[in-house]
């Protein structure tokens, strides 16, 4: 974080990244000095609610955090910048997004946590865009336009107030990762299964072994139970996915599967009243497959530089994915985050277990006929990481053809969602092929 002192010393000249959280009420001035450099501006923390009309002065700006201020209103001058790429304004008051405020250059547009009750028709008129993510507004409907934006391949719409899924969604080429939880749709859904409870203080809280949008994962004691444990405990906020009952629901109706990281039992008792849920603590050799999407890729992950795969480590990794993904379709449960970043891995043998339902929807299983269209887009995404398992294999250049699992990947991400194969065609299909 940068402080205003370094930024009105002249310390941070030709700065192309600026983080400022110091309780600014207004832009500073001093920011414009960096017009010839500056690309990405951080805002987030502050007392904002508008943007100078001289914005546009940063000619070289593509990315503007502005979560938790005071806005009410999508700053209209954020249309006059013609190379922004990148805007998040989560965690405000807005209540109105002006069609003028949509830069030409949009491709990602968060907009989480705040009060919309409506988007401007222009937005689908933006072709660019890649990553909508509206969580936690006050949506009862999606523009129609949207469905001309053929590049949409994110989009965040959990706790709205959507009354029924657009036609349209389940016919957008390049969607794969959705996310739909806690909207008024009607939906009758099946009771979460019962978990034992488990109280906070009988558990010992030890390492934190990671953190994600909506809790941090401890390593625990948890006298009684027969395997090591691990402890997801909720952030208890809206989150860039949803919300976390949506995502305890989802995970609990997911149930037990080998290649699924599904909890084992429920926090109880806890002071602040955290919600919680216990997983059998995965092994500590294991690793995430890859890192999250970065401000340059937008929506596919990030691997390691030089990272490869052996073939069999690859079709070993996808066996596993297919087999989990498919177990969650056949429950009716999409898992909305299909991604290498959500998978843990052996990364000597390739096993692979698939976790984190943060962007999970429950269908409801008596609405079953409509359920392969939306799975079809999830299908994509396994796609996409068909295609990044093959390249890692690929890297090697005594590494056995690894054709049949390419044109897996192309199946999967056919223009026409309706032509993809089922999740469970797919996983009978990896079981067959060698490397």
């Amino acid at each position: 974080m940068h402080t205003l002192e370094q930024l009105r010393s002249g310390a941070l000249a030709g700065t192309r990244r600026l983080d400022l959280s110091c309780d600014l009420t207004e832009l500073p001035e001093e920011v414009f000095a960096l017009a010839d450099t500056l690309e990405v501006l951080n805002l987030s923390g502050n007392r904002l609610r508008n943007l100078p009309h001289q914005l546009p002065r940063l000619h070289k700006l593509l990315v503007l955090f502005a979560s938790d201020n005071a806005f009410t209103v999508l700053p209209e001058v954020l249309g006059d910048c013609p190379t922004l790429q990148m805007i998040g304004f989560k965690a405000n008051r807005i209540a109105d997004v002006p069609a003028a405020a949509l830069p030409p250059a949009l491709r990602w547009l968060t907009l989480t946590d705040n009060a919309i009750r409506q988007l401007p028709k222009e937005l689908g008129q933006r072709p660019a865009l890649q990553k909508l993510l509206l969580a936690g507004n006050q949506l009862t409907a999606l523009p129609g336009s949207l469905q001309a934006v053929q590049s949409l391949e994110l989009l965040r719409i959990s706790a709205n107030r959507l009354e029924q899924v657009p036609d349209w969604l389940a016919d957008m080429p390049s969607l794969a990762w959705l996310s739909l939880a806690g909207n008024a749709m009607g939906w009758a859904l099946s009771h979460e299964t019962a978990l034992p409870e488990v109280p906070w203080t009988s558990l010992t809280l030890g390492t934190l072994l990671g953190e994600g949008a909506s809790g941090h994962i401890h390593q625990v004691e948890a006298p009684g139970w027969p395997q090591p444990m691990a402890l997801k405990l909720f952030k208890g906020a809206m989150t860039s996915d949803g919300l976390p009952g949506d995502e305890m629901a989802a995970s609990l109706a997911a149930g037990k599967h080998a290649t699924l990281t599904t909890p084992v039992a429920r926090l109880s008792k806890h002071p602040g009243q955290a919600q919680g849920l216990l997983m059998p603590l995965i092994p500590p050799d294991h690793v995430n497959l890859a890192g999250p999407p970065s401000l340059q890729t937008c929506t596919r992950d990030v691997y390691p530089p030089g990272f490869s795969l052996t073939a069999p480590m690859a079709m070993q990794i996808a066996r596993d994915v297919a087999c989990a993904v498919a177990h969650l379709h056949q429950r009716g449960v999409m898992h909305g985050d299909l991604y290498a970043h959500n998978i843990l891995i052996d990364p000597m043998h390739g096993q692979a277990q698939l976790g984190d339902f943060g962007a999970a929807t429950r269908l409801p299983m008596a609405q079953a006929e409509w359920h392969p269209s939306l799975f079809a887009l999830e299908v994509r995404a396994f796609g996409c990481l068909l295609e990044e398992l093959a390249d890692a294999a690929n890297a090697r250049v005594d590494q056995p053809s690894l054709q049949p699992l390419q044109a897996l990947a192309r199946s999967c991400m056919a223009e026409q969602p309706r032509q993809r194969p089922s999740m469970r065609e797919l996983a009978q299909t990896l079981q067959t092929l060698q490397p």
